[in-house]
């Protein structure tokens, strides 16, 4: 499986994936990492590893844009600097993040049968927490102190 660990950057694919990042014009980093995303959450087929590798290692790099989100801080990941990201990317890393974690994964199947595939899926949930957009929500009496004004 090419994997040494559970980090976003940790496997072969992932590790080229940011090489191609480095590589990459400026204005062309962000189009890559929404190809990639794409490529993952649009999949209505079996989902190949490689595919799902990228796809965990595009929304690492939005996730750590995000509040609560980690540093991308692994020497396997891009050495170039990412550009602000869209907001929008987040949702389609959530998307991507669902589809690698189905069960018509091959990325999910393996991970399912390593010793540390629960530490892996903990890792992948954790990210899509700080992607999934949260619903700002209303102080409580807002609404009262509202209609006496």
């Amino acid at each position: 499986m090419g994997t040494w660990d559970i980090g976003p950057f940790e496997n072969d694919t992932a590790a080229d994936f940011a090489n191609d990042l480095d590589d990459a014009a400026e204005g062309e980093r962000e189009p890559l990492i929404r190809r990639v995303l794409m490529r993952s959450a649009d999949n209505q087929d079996y989902l190949e590893a490689p595919d799902a590798e990228e796809a965990v290692a595009a929304a690492a790099l939005i996730a750590a844009q995000c509040p609560g989100g980690e540093p991308v801080s692994t020497h396997y990941g891009p050495d170039e600097p990412v550009p602000s990201l869209p907001t929008d990317l987040s949702r389609l890393a959530v998307e991507a993040l669902d589809r690698v974690l189905s069960d018509e994964s091959e990325l999910s199947e393996l991970w399912g049968e390593a010793e540390d595939g629960r530490r892996w899926r903990d890792s992948i949930r954790q990210m899509r927490q700080v992607l999934e957009p949260h619903p700002y929500k209303v102080p409580a009496g807002y609404a009262e102190l509202r209609s006496n004004s």
